[in-house]
Formats: structure tokens, C-alpha cells, sequence
């Protein structure tokens, strides 16, 4: 039961709401430009995406959860639940996705000098800069500890050079957040440095990478020379995978959250739209028995998920769950897409055109093969949840 401030609060926070969010910024997301990053390159796709944005960040409910002194709106544990809960009802858009505000904000709030708090996390609150993520690298996928990336120590500075890979929208961002090699005679797990780099210092450079999907969010990450100021460095040197290992926790529950979460028109609907139904059912009996199962399990993912965000907020270390999160979520949006092109049949293989809004569902269907992948692959995953959280033995 809420107690009659909490009430008070959802009844003002609706109502705010309602008054604030446009119609259109209550429609489901279907394609990542339809999301609002900020940046210093980024532009609004319509006036109403811009009012929401402005509507929030004014009200400091951009990041709700962080402290005001960094520019978040420092809601309670129940008020920010309240508020995510009057979203959903409302059907309401996130009016700022960000990398910053999803998984370096955490880690800064952690691990980072009172300085560095101040630089950077209001700069993520206001939407002011988009960052990206340098950690795999060519050698080093899901062995992540065997990054190569060197940054040598040269005064007042460190001097980095090697490349990234699979770096999201680097092309579109503005600063990094980097794990790299400070001490190459130290084991792999140590030695490792969490450095922060403007993308527009000389020597950074970023080249697309083109996925089966026709689009690509992901970039290779270029470092030549690059300068960056020892202010920069994140905790302690030669420490940084004890960073690594809390912001790759945070990224695998909102990659998971992700698919969770998303404002989707549900699957049966969409079958019963492109099929139709007589006496009230999808006359396919193998289709419908598949939309049911995959529907139940949807609705048992959406509990845990929100079992497992309740506990967090408590003060429960999320842990080897987020691999949870991170695994069932991806897989969930691809068998989601599989029964969609299922109902669409040969519609749903079109790559272009305005019918099929350029491909939309097909090329989502091939984009969400990497969904299982980025992050921590599934098989990964696995591992961490039999031997964390089942107690299995390594052999």
C-alpha cells in the first residue's frame, strides 16, 4: 500500500503526464532514428519529440534516480518506480536513450572522483553528450581481458593507440568511455585502465560497419596517437576491470531490460490484422499455439524483469541476473520477429518499399541475430548463469 505522499506524487506525476507528453510521443518505437540520443549532432525528428524532451529535462526527469546535484531529478526508490509505472500506463516514450545515462553514469557514480562527477554527469543529464562504449576489439570479443588498446604513461598524459570494434553509433557520439592496457607484464586481468576520450581529439577516427540488415549501429574505433589528459582516468590505474565488470552488468540488464520494456503491439494483434479470424480465432492452430506459448513467455520475463529491478533498487547487487536479463531478452525479441514474419508470410520478406516501410520486419528479423551477440553472447551468458546462479560445476 502507498502512503498518502506516494499517492499524492502519482496523482501530480499523472496528471503531469498527461499534460506533457505529446500523443505522438505515445506511439511504439519502431526503429531506432525514432529515438531521441542527444549529442552535439543530434537533431529532433518533429516538434513534439523536442517539447518532451524540453518538457523533461526542465522537470529533472530525465535521469530521475540521480542526484540533483549532477542533474537528475533525486526521486525516491518508490517515486522513480511510480513515475516508470505512469510512463508504461500512459504508453509515454523515453524522451532521452543514452549509453551514458544506461551504463557510464553508473560506473562515474561509483567509481569516479567528485571532479569527474561534475564534468560529466550533468553533461549526460541535459542530453549535452552522447556517449559510445570501447571495449571489444578485433582479438578480443568475449575474452575482453585480452585487449590489446595500449596507453602509455607519458607525464601529464597517456599516449593510446589500437582499435575498437563493434562500437554502437561511434560515429554519432561524442566522448568514449575505453578499457585499455596500462601494464603489459601484468596478468590480463589486471593491468587494465578505464580512460575517457573525446571523440573529436586528433587521432580518433571511426569507420561503419555494414550488417546483413542493410543498417548498422556499429562502428570500428580507430585510436593513432591519441592524447588523453591523466584527469581522465577513471579509479585507480591498472584497476580499470573491476569498472569493466560493474558497467558490462549494467549494459546486459538494459540490453535486456530493453526487450522487455518496449512499447510493441502485441503479437496476436498483429496476427489477427494481417489473418483475420473465424468464430473469434486465428484459424491456424499451430500459429496460434505458438503465439500463446511465446505470449506466456513474454509475460513471465516481464515479471522477473520486474522482480529483478525491484530488488536492485533495494540496494541487491544485480550481479550474474543481468546475464539472465541479457540472454532471455535477446532471445525473446528474436522468436518475437520469427512469429511476426510467420504471420506476414511472403509480405514480411520484402526488403523494400513504402508497404513494408523499407523492409522494416525483415530487416529487423536479420539486425536481431546480433542482438544475441553484442554484449556477451548467448553461450556466454549461459556459462555465467549455470556456474553463478545454478552452482554448476566448471566440468
Amino acid at each position: 500500500m502507498e502512503n498518502n505522499e506516494l499517492t499524492t506524487f502519482r496523482a501530480e506525476t499523472s496528471a503531469w503526464l498527461e499534460a506533457n507528453c505529446p500523443e505522438s510521443m505515445r506511439q511504439p518505437i519502431t526503429d531506432d532514428s525514432e529515438s531521441y540520443w542527444g549529442g552535439r549532432k543530434a537533431t529532433f525528428i518533429s516538434d513534439d519529440q523536442k517539447a518532451w524532451f524540453e518538457a523533461m529535462k526542465e522537470k529533472q526527469w530525465l535521469v530521475p534516480q540521480w542526484p540533483k546535484e549532477y542533474g537528475g531529478g533525486g526521486l525516491s526508490k518508490a517515486e522513480n518506480k511510480i513515475l516508470e509505472q505512469e510512463m508504461k500506463r500512459l504508453k509515454c516514450r523515453r524522451p532521452l536513450t543514452s549509453f551514458g545515462v544506461s551504463m557510464l553514469g553508473p560506473a562515474l557514480l561509483k567509481f569516479g572522483n567528485e571532479e569527474q562527477k561534475k564534468e560529466h554527469l550533468s553533461k549526460i543529464t541535459s542530453g549535452e553528450i552522447r556517449w559510445c562504449q570501447g571495449y571489444s576489439e578485433p582479438g578480443a570479443g568475449s575474452d575482453l581481458a585480452s585487449l590489446q588498446t595500449k596507453a602509455e604513461d607519458k607525464g601529464d598524459h597517456y599516449l593510446v593507440n589500437g582499435q575498437k570494434v563493434w562500437t554502437s553509433y561511434g560515429d554519432q557520439s561524442d566522448w568514449i568511455f575505453c578499457l585499455v592496457r596500462t601494464d603489459f607484464e601484468a596478468k590480463k586481468h589486471h593491468g587494465i585502465s578505464f580512460l575517457l576520450i573525446d571523440m573529436a581529439t586528433e587521432g580518433v577516427s571511426t569507420r561503419p560497419i555494414k550488417l546483413i540488415s542493410g543498417k548498422s549501429p556499429f562502428c570500428e574505433t580507430f585510436l593513432d596517437n591519441v592524447k588523453v589528459p591523466k584527469e581522465n582516468l577513471v579509479g585507480i590505474r591498472n584497476q580499470g576491470w573491476t569498472i569493466a565488470k560493474y558497467l558490462l552488468t549494467h549494459e546486459r540488464e538494459m540490453i535486456g531490460t530493453l526487450f522487455g520494456s518496449i512499447n510493441t503491439t502485441p503479437v496476436h494483434k498483429l496476427a489477427v490484422e494481417a489473418i483475420g479470424t473465424e468464430n473469434g480465432k486465428l484459424t491456424d492452430t499451430a500459429l496460434r499455439a505458438d503465439i500463446a506459448r511465446w505470449s506466456m513467455d513474454e509475460a513471465a520475463f516481464k515479471l522477473t524483469l520486474a522482480r529483478v529491478v525491484d530488488e536492485f533498487k533495494a540496494g541487491q547487487s544485480l550481479g550474474a541476473a543481468s546475464s539472465t536479463l541479457k540472454y532471455y531478452g535477446t532471445e525473446l525479441n528474436k522468436s518475437r520477429l520469427e512469429l511476426m514474419l510467420a504471420v506476414d508470410g511472403f509480405n514480411g520478406l520484402s526488403w523494400e518499399g513504402e508497404a513494408s516501410k523499407n523492409g522494416q520486419l525483415a530487416r529487423g528479423f536479420c539486425r536481431s541475430k546480433g542482438n544475441s551477440i553484442e554484449g556477451g553472447t548467448s553461450e556466454v551468458q549461459l556459462n555465467i548463469i549455470a556456474k553463478r546462479i545454478l552452482g554448476l560445476p566448471s566440468r
